[in-house]
């Protein structure tokens, strides 16, 4: 069913693969609900509902796609969720409700599917050059790495210059995370199988040995009603331009994450095809639209791929066996949250150091003669970290591309549907 020999994988390695990935991402089952439980939404419904979520969107990719990436509530989407609509934005004088904006979240699915149904979201993706897909996957690669390089404490936030590096004195976490870093470099450059899965596994372990991971009484608990959550969509609003601006932030920064996360991974993995394109996209895309109409109905912000999810390609994942057994631990971390939440985001930091790295390597595919090429490509590599958003880097990739395109004589480069884009992205920030 999933062509494991036909990609040159095995058995092992795509359990192995799935294994890693839901170990980097898990960290969701608890910030998600840490998240949204701030609009008065049920925490221990939340982390069932977090799982399930996670769990359908994943299986509806390994059964549709066939590829190696995993779904979740997305980062970012759940925050403006929350502090942006729920706890910030008034409509007619009321307060949105955490149901009003499930109701959105259902509206952009829905959305989702009819364009993804219509071929329109795969013809966008298959309308960016390559050398944009190899910038972006790049772009993606760095903006991971950045990420773990946060949560490890080696990055840290500094008003004068922005960043700064971290204090290593006293600073355990920090230590142990460049020891899981170190432990996961040699055991990668030796080809051993599980590298990164070891090294969380190795640094979690040393953390419970000297007191600074709690070790649960028990690893087993019964999973909280989902009831709380379940079928509380609010369309009372509907007909308001508020509500469907509300529908557009989240169906813009959905639709362009999960395009940069579908390119980058399957870029990296050897699974676009050789013009670029990626191959059973509708499949993909319609996964990533079903899971968040069915998280909104569960009582979850939408859901999209997760970049975390190149975690496992990096451990040699190629096929939908990977992202299944990632499902199959979503579905039963809803037993297991203790242990789950054993593992601390210093430990699964150096698994993303590394995955950026591994994702890098595709700048080497870029045509450095040509810098009608080269230029828009870095830009977009560059400003994923530095904006710290994926959909943003995608932006300034289309943008100078048409642009340097059109004002150097090669407009025969670019097709009608980059200069839309391009013109949609630069009517967005000015009308933001």
């Amino acid at each position: 069913m999933f062509r494991i020999k036909q990609t040159g994988s095995t058995f092992m390695t795509e359990v192995l693969a799935g294994i890693t990935t839901f170990v980097t991402m898990s960290y969701i089952i608890f910030v998600n609900p840490g998240i949204l439980s701030k609009t008065g939404m049920d925490f221990n419904a939340l982390i069932v509902v977090t799982c399930l979520a996670s769990a359908l969107g994943t299986f509806l990719m390994a059964i549709f796609a066939d590829y190696p990436i995993a779904l979740a509530p997305g980062m970012g989407l759940n925050a403006f969720f929350a502090f942006s609509v729920v706890l910030g934005m008034q409509i007619n004088g009321a307060n949105v409700t955490w149901q009003m904006a499930l109701a959105a979240v259902f509206v952009d699915g829905a959305v989702f599917a009819v364009l993804t149904l219509t071929n329109i979201r795969e013809a966008i993706m298959n309308a960016i050059p390559k050398s944009l897909k190899i910038g972006i996957s790049a772009g993606i690669g760095l903006f991971v790495t950045f990420i773990g390089l946060q949560s490890a404490g080696i990055v840290v936030n500094n008003d004068a210059t922005l960043v700064a590096l971290g204090s290593i004195k006293n600073n355990m976490p920090m230590m142990l995370s460049l020891l899981g870093l170190f432990i996961m470099a040699i055991l990668t450059a030796l080809n051993v199988k599980g590298a990164l899965l070891i090294g969380i596994i190795a640094v979690t372990a040393i953390s419970a040995g000297l007191g600074l991971v709690e070790i649960p009484e028990t690893f087993v608990s019964q999973p909280p009603s989902i009831m709380p959550l379940v079928g509380q969509l609010d369309f009372s609003l509907i007909k308001s331009p508020e509500f469907w601006g509300i529908v557009f932030t989240f169906f813009f920064v959905d639709f362009f994450d999960t395009m940069g996360t579908l390119i980058g991974v399957c870029n990296r993995s050897g699974l676009l095809d050789e013009k670029g394109n990626l191959p059973r996209a509708k499949g993909a895309l319609l996964a990533d639209a079903i899971a968040t109409m069915a998280g909104a109905v569960m009582g979850t912000s939408t859901v999209t791929s997760y970049v975390e999810s190149s975690s496992g390609v990096a451990q040699g994942g190629r096929t939908g066996l990977t992202a299944l057994t990632t499902a199959l631990l979503f579905a039963g971390a809803i037993f297991f949250t203790p242990l789950v939440g054993m593992v601390p985001a210093y430990a699964t930091a150096p698994a993303l150091i590394i995955v950026g790295i591994y994702m890098m390597v595709s700048l080497r595919d870029l045509n450095y003669d040509d810098w009608t090429e080269f230029i828009p490509s870095l830009l977009g590599f560059f400003m994923m970290p530095l904006a710290y958003s994926i959909a943003v880097g995608i932006e300034f990739a289309i943008i100078s591309y048409v642009i340097v395109k059109l004002l150097t004589g090669k407009a025969k480069d670019v097709s009608f549907l980059m200069i839309l884009l391009a013109v949609v992205f630069i009517a967005k920030e000015f009308l933001a």
